[in-house]
């Protein structure tokens, strides 16, 4: 079953049950490994996964070239750190963001899912048109059920104990078996395709060390059970959570042999003939679109658009310093994680940009500032949004500002334009950005901006939504 292209022979030869004596490791579908093929100059990496000189094989392809492939040390390294990690459990781990009442949220095309950790999962779609009331489409995806905080503790350091030695709960993710943690959550909004049974969720941390709690995916596993997969720097200080690294072989061409088989070159250069004809299409498509002045390339997870959001953190200026700028247009903000990026400067404009080393920046005019088109929005539309507070009172929610005259779409043809939203939001930061973009239609767009920042300025806001600086 070996015997076809030359890459297929090595894999199959790597880790054989024992080789000249010395027993290797077995193939595991869990840890990834990659092949390389270095030149005649190469030394072994001093740092990250271990090598020593005496571990390699001898391979002989189909056709009679000869490699010299040097293997990772596959110790029991992980196994024995596991075995000798005395701290928190995962649970314990991510207690401070139960305890926080942290949530957080996914924007798509219509829904808008909010997991409040440790407390509930909601999806809701707010709409609301002139003169009507705000109208709220919710769904519970679960809820945990009340218990004291002394209570819930006890019994998740007794789950953990019983479970210790349980195999971690693994999915895979973006191609590779990634360990998780899951939580439970049931008592959701009633489900009337099944006998009006309760929506249920799990959710799943995973470790990520970059991350800040972001909602990865929501998925309908079945009707009314869904799967909620949160990336998070917690659980990484748990050994069994971290992701696997990729394990290098490299092999190197010994006297005689090419630097890499004959066979897997022929493989790729078949593999690239294949896609020619694509790249080609593609390639004309391309030149299509330049005749426009911007592209348009939504970032997409499976069928769902994906709505990329990014939160920054700004602690140089002090607060009346960075609202000054920010009313003035000259300290702009940024956020998206994607593809795309944004950029949102106050009564300027909204970009949409993608920087790349090799062609440079490429830059969306969204929406321009034009203060007698906003004005003209603002007449058919609610510019300013209210919310009460416990003792009652009023206070401004949201800003929606109008920045219309953007980029010609290439579908319709017409200029792009955008609603801003600003609204207040806490964080633990007071100076974080959180920016997301939404196209419930073509090329007409909703860009959210929240901040602590905001709730400073927005009860400063007239009838039209114009914000001023506060006194």
């Amino acid at each position: 079953p070996c015997a076809g292209a030359s890459l297929l022979v090595v894999l199959c030869g790597v880790f054989p049950s024992s080789f000249g004596g010395r027993t290797l490791p077995g193939l595991s579908d869990d840890i990834p490994f990659r092949l390389k093929w270095p030149g005649p100059d190469f030394t072994l990496p001093t740092a990250g996964i271990p090598y020593k000189e005496e571990n390699y094989i001898i391979m002989t392809t189909a056709d009679q070239e000869t490699y010299k492939c040097m293997l990772p040390l596959m110790a029991n390294g992980n196994e024995e750190e596991d075995r000798e990690y005395k701290g928190p459990s995962p649970g314990e781990l991510l207690d401070p963001l139960f305890k926080l009442s942290s949530c957080s949220y996914r924007i798509e095309s219509y829904w808008t899912y909010e997991v409040c950790h440790g407390k509930y999962i909601r999806q809701y779609h707010e709409e609301k048109e002139a003169g009507q009331k705000l109208n709220i489409q919710e769904y519970y995806l679960g809820k945990t059920v009340k218990k004291s905080p002394s209570e819930a503790g006890e019994n998740q350091e007794d789950k953990e104990r019983t479970e210790g030695h349980k195999d971690i709960h693994t999915k895979n993710i973006e191609g590779q078996m990634t360990p998780y943690y899951p939580v439970e959550m049931t008592n959701g909004t009633p489900c009337s395709l099944k006998q009006n049974q309760a929506r249920s969720s799990t959710v799943m941390y995973i470790c990520h060390p970059e991350a800040k709690h972001e909602i990865l995916s929501v998925a309908e596993i079945t009707t009314c059970e869904y799967e909620v997969v949160i990336l998070t720097p917690l659980l990484c200080n748990h050994p069994k959570f971290r992701p696997s690294p990729i394990n290098d072989i490299f092999c190197q061409s010994m006297p005689g042999s090419p630097l890499r088989p004959q066979s897997l070159e022929k493989l790729e250069h078949q593999q690239e003939e294949i896609k020619s004809p694509l790249k080609a299409k593609e390639e004309e498509q391309q030149l299509l679109k330049e005749k426009f002045s911007t592209i348009h390339k939504p970032v997409t997870v499976g069928s769902q658009q994906q709505v990329t959001v990014g939160t920054t953190h700004i602690s140089r200026l002090t607060d009346e310093q960075l609202i000054k700028e920010f009313l003035s247009g000259s300290y702009c903000f940024h956020g998206g994680v994607g593809w795309w990026k944004y950029e949102f400067c106050y009564g300027k404009y909204v970009h949409q940009y993608h920087e790349d080393k090799d062609t440079g920046k490429t830059t969306v005019v969204v929406g321009t500032w034009k203060a007698e088109e906003h004005l003209d929005w603002a007449k058919k539309n609610l510019a300013k949004a209210y919310m009460s507070t416990a003792d009652g009172v009023q206070t401004v929610k949201t800003v929606s500002h109008f920045y219309g005259g953007g980029d010609l779409c290439e579908v319709n043809e017409q200029p792009r334009q955008v609603v801003v939203k600003l609204k207040c939001k806490q964080s633990e930061s007071p100076h974080a950005v959180t920016v997301y973009m939404l196209e419930p239609q073509t090329c007409q767009y909703i860009l959210g901006v929240e901040s602590p920042v905001i709730c400073k300025i927005l009860d400063t806001a007239d009838e039209n939504g114009l914000l001023s600086i506060p006194n």
